[in-house]
């Protein structure tokens, strides 16, 4: 039995497949393999992993605040979304797919109006469904046979390169020859590898053997001198055969043609090899952050508030932010400036300030202060500042 079996039993009934804008639109998980090419897993995984980083918190704005909401809620966003996982490995799969299939797929379960899970989906198809209601349904097509309908509204659904379908993000038919160029390119370094453990010399013998024997000879002869064991020192032969070396040509790879193929996939995916190796400074790393984490960030965000809350309810301040602090990709120095720069005015809380630089924190109304310095006065009392004068209370 499945989870989704246990957890959703009631299943929709009377519908039937959907037309948006004149086209039924169906979704199926095709990307030419590429996650099983090494360059491209890795660099979905280095996106991934920064996207796990991500926090999702409810949050209610006011006119003048923003206060976290629902605990329960922000236990299932940023801790435990369900039982078989923790909310780094929902966020961190929701990008793997989003970068593979350029559509990612979660189940939000609801137990009356509260949320009680969060479950992505790894299916291996999916069509939508109307109802005589016209409500939006996905079918899921799962590997193990089984398929479940569930309303889209409960669907969270994250897209990319959104542009031919009216539902679905488009295929990666786009990178195809670059990854076949890839896989080219591993296949070339095995067998160049194998080559190279091919035949090492000749032994011409200088009289006619029967097969048996040239076979026994030649075996001798390696178990002797080219086995491991006696890779070095002196080979001992009479005039019975000659032994002729074959020059070994070592196989040497064009870097220049795997770092075009790297580049091509790379800059599909939006990122760089220094990103990939882990090895970018302050100044990659925040274009990272700006370019690819940051916009995947308020992509979530906008999604899961849609599908969480209702439009009366974000119109009275309900919202999900899935927020990663540009602060994380920047040194403690870069960090230390911009709080010289923003605590004198008044910008940051005391926690917001600790947040910056990676420390718990305090919470309550000391949390909540804001520092200001005594060097600065509000312009239209300056000139009573400077004069000494006292301001008018009668």
């Amino acid at each position: 039995m499945s989870i989704f079996s246990r957890v959703f039993r009631k299943q929709p009934q009377n519908t039937k497949p959907a037309a948006v804008l004149g086209t039924m639109p169906f979704f199926t998980p095709f990307s030419g393999n590429a996650y099983e090419s090494d360059v491209y897993r890795a660099a979905v995984d280095a996106i991934a992993r920064h996207m796990g980083k991500l926090k999702g918190t409810h949050y209610i704005r006011t006119e003048s605040s923003r206060e976290p909401g629902d605990k329960d809620l922000n236990y299932l966003l940023q801790i435990r979304p369900n039982p078989y996982m923790p909310a780094y490995d929902l966020v961190y799969k929701l990008a793997t797919h989003y970068y593979i299939f350029n559509n990612a797929f979660a189940l939000i379960q609801r137990d009356g109006n509260a949320i009680s899970g969060i479950y992505p989906l790894n299916v291996s198809s999916m069509t939508f469904l109307t109802d005589p209601t016209d409500t939006l349904y996905c079918k899921f097509f799962f590997k193990n046979g089984s398929n479940y309908i569930f309303p889209y509204a409960d669907i969270i659904h994250m897209r990319r390169h959104f542009n031919d379908n009216e539902l679905l993000g488009d295929t990666n038919t786009a990178i195809l020859p670059a990854l076949r160029l890839s896989q080219a390119q591993s296949d070339g370094i095995v067998n160049g590898i194998k080559s190279g453990a091919s035949i090492r010399g000749i032994m011409k013998y200088n009289q006619v053997l029967a097969p048996d024997k040239l076979k026994e000879a030649r075996d001798a002869f390696m178990a002797d001198y080219l086995s491991i064991e006696n890779s070095g020192g002196v080979a001992a032969m009479d005039t019975k055969f000659d032994y002729i070396p074959l020059k070994q040509e070592p196989y040497t790879i064009d870097d220049k043609q795997l770092d075009a193929v790297k580049s091509k996939i790379y800059e599909y995916l939006g990122v760089s090899q220094k990103i990939v190796d882990g090895s970018y400074g302050e100044e990659t790393g925040t274009a990272f952050y700006e370019s690819v984490v940051e916009p995947w960030a308020s992509q979530l965000s906008q999604e899961i508030t849609a599908k969480i809350f209702t439009p009366i309810e974000q119109k009275y301040g309900n919202a999900i932010l899935f927020e990663s602090a540009g602060m994380d990709y920047v040194s403690y120095k870069t960090r230390m400036a911009a709080l010289t720069a923003t605590l004198p005015v008044g910008l940051l809380t005391t926690d917001e300030a600790r947040q910056i630089l990676n420390l718990p924190t305090i919470g309550g109304e000391e949390g909540r202060k804001r520092l200001v310095s005594l060097n600065f006065v509000q312009a239209d009392k300056q000139n009573q500042y400077q004069l000494g004068e006292k301001e008018d209370t009668e």
